[in-house]
């Protein structure tokens, strides 16, 4: 065959070809969201493409089209299922939000924690309810029998968690920092107190509750149980006295590198689900203070009719009166700690006012209105000013000017924008508006037993507490006055040691 038979045979060929391809389906660009196709259909397609262009160019689809996920489950009939929520389901999980979430500070809440991704190996701790541990639970129970046992479960897992909680913070942070040796066992002793008696306490009230428990799950009756176990929460009182100073030499401790660096690296560990080691040195004081909130949840769900009703109301009483003396305590050993760190400069300025008090009701840094920083003491009887030193790496609390006494003190809630501010070339430079607000003047009522102070607040709010706080100290010291033979009554509270800058009322946890 010559030379020009080879070539028309092979146009030919052509011809037929892109006759075929003329009415052959052309195959969709690939998308984002499909999988990858092979190397040799992407290479056709680029064949393709060269070979005709303009119909490509009209039928292909935009490459970043994208498909919609299905996420429906679809049954055998073909019709989509959708997830069936029992009433029990949905009544526990009401359950759930109306006992553990009722309050956002709450540090027990047996919801799943939020953990870091790379926390992987963190131990997961239990989230179910009463109704999910047990298949068979509340299949003949009442809507109130439910939420009953709902309360008697959180309040067993909260003691589990507990005991999980306390051993964690010896095997992660006293015997650690022991054995390499960054602090010395006697500033651990300080700072740990007697942490490690605790646990033991917590389990033997879980295995008791667990023993009443039945093969369905429910509890009769837990009210004679938490009677005879409540009076040996009389050691808390030795542990609450102590967190004052415990929180005081911890952040002082912290100063030092090797401290420091140990414990942000337990806070960046998953063990320690990115809490600060005094979050788990407070919990003890934390579980005490959710007791008669539990109990008042679980009376609440109680007939009176039941055997139950009337042992769990002793209870709440007995458990209150507990905490009231462990606040009463600890609130005395907090005014003693305070108390020996005060000095005084001159004779004159008397201590006898802060010695008789043997209550710190709030205290706190302040400024003057010339942009001084005050650490202002509020005790029950005085009201003591003071700039925080130094003296031997130890802080100490130099007393201002002289102690306002409450019954010669008088107190003015400025309006903003009445006191002017000076004294500092910082304040040259700020607007006047800003820097008149949240004032408010302590005084005496005889001008001249002692200078007046116009303090400034960090903001509205702190300012209102401040102010409460005094009026408050105000009355109860005229009522005291009055009638000397009436002991004051403690709320039953407990200070929240968190954060020692304002320790008012607002900053304790109440039972409820």
């Amino acid at each position: 065959m010559g030379p020009n038979a080879r070539t028309m045979e092979m146009a030919g060929k052509a011809e037929a070809i892109d006759e075929g391809e003329a009415w052959a389906p052309l195959q969709r660009e690939r998308s984002y969201t499909t999988g990858s196709l092979s190397e040799s259909s992407g290479l056709k397609r680029r064949n393709q493409g060269e070979r005709a262009p303009a119909q490509v160019t009209e039928i292909k689809e935009p490459s970043n089209k994208r498909v919609k996920p299905v996420t429906k489950t679809l049954s055998a009939t073909g019709t989509p299922q959708q997830t069936k929520v029992t009433p029990l389901k949905k009544l526990s999980l009401s359950i759930q939000r109306s006992i553990g979430c009722r309050n956002e500070n709450r540090l027990f809440s047996f919801s799943p924690r939020t953990r870091n991704r790379d926390s992987g190996s963190a131990k997961k701790r239990s989230s179910k309810l009463w109704s999910e541990t047990f298949d068979s639970a509340g299949e003949e129970l009442s809507t109130r029998e439910i939420k009953r046992q709902e309360v008697i479960f959180e309040l067993m897992q909260g003691e589990r968690m507990l005991v999980e909680d306390l051993h964690l913070v010896k095997k992660n942070y006293y015997e650690p920092m022991l054995k390499l040796s960054i602090m010395t066992q006697e500033e651990l002793n300080q700072i740990f107190g007697i942490l490690d008696t605790l646990p033991p306490l917590h389990q033997d009230l879980f295995d008791q509750l667990v023993k009443l428990r039945h093969e369905d799950g429910t509890v009769d009756q837990m009210g004679p149980t938490m009677l005879d176990w409540f009076p040996r929460l009389h050691t808390y009182k030795e542990y609450c006295c102590n967190q004052v100073a415990a929180k005081a030499l911890l952040d002082h401790k912290r100063r030092n590198p090797a401290v420091h660096n140990f414990l942000q690296l337990c806070q960046e560990s998953a063990f320690s689900r990115k809490l600060d080691v005094w979050s788990f040195l407070d919990l003890p004081r934390s579980r005490l203070v959710k007791y008669p909130l539990l109990l008042k949840e679980l009376l609440k769900y109680t007939v009176p009719e039941h055997p139950d009703h009337a042992s769990l109301s002793q209870a709440v009483s007995v458990i209150q009166a507990i905490i009231s003396m462990i606040n009463r305590k600890a609130g005395e050993a907090e005014c003693e700690y305070y108390r020996k760190r005060l000095c005084y400069l001159y004779e004159n300025q008397g201590d006898e006012d802060v010695s008789r008090s043997r209550l710190l009701l709030c205290h706190g840094e302040l400024k003057n209105n010339k942009g001084q920083r005050l650490h202002v003491f509020l005790f029950e009887t005085v009201l003591v000013l003071t700039r925080l030193v130094t003296n031997n790496d130890q802080p100490e609390f130099q007393v201002y000017r002289q102690p306002i006494p409450l019954p010669d003190l008088v107190l003015e809630d400025l309006p903003d924008g009445e006191v002017r501010v000076g004294g500092s070339i910082r304040g040259a430079f700020t607007a006047a508006n800003e820097r008149a607000k949240n004032f408010f003047r302590v005084s005496f009522r005889e001008r001249s037993k002692g200078q007046a102070h116009t303090l400034q607040a960090n903001d509205s709010f702190n300012k209102q507490q401040w102010v409460s706080c005094i009026r408050h100290a105000m009355v109860a010291s005229r009522e005291q006055s009055a009638s000397p033979t009436t002991s004051q009554e403690t709320p039953c509270t407990l200070i929240n040691l968190s954060d020692l800058s304002l320790n008012c009322h607002e900053d304790k946890m109440e039972d409820g």
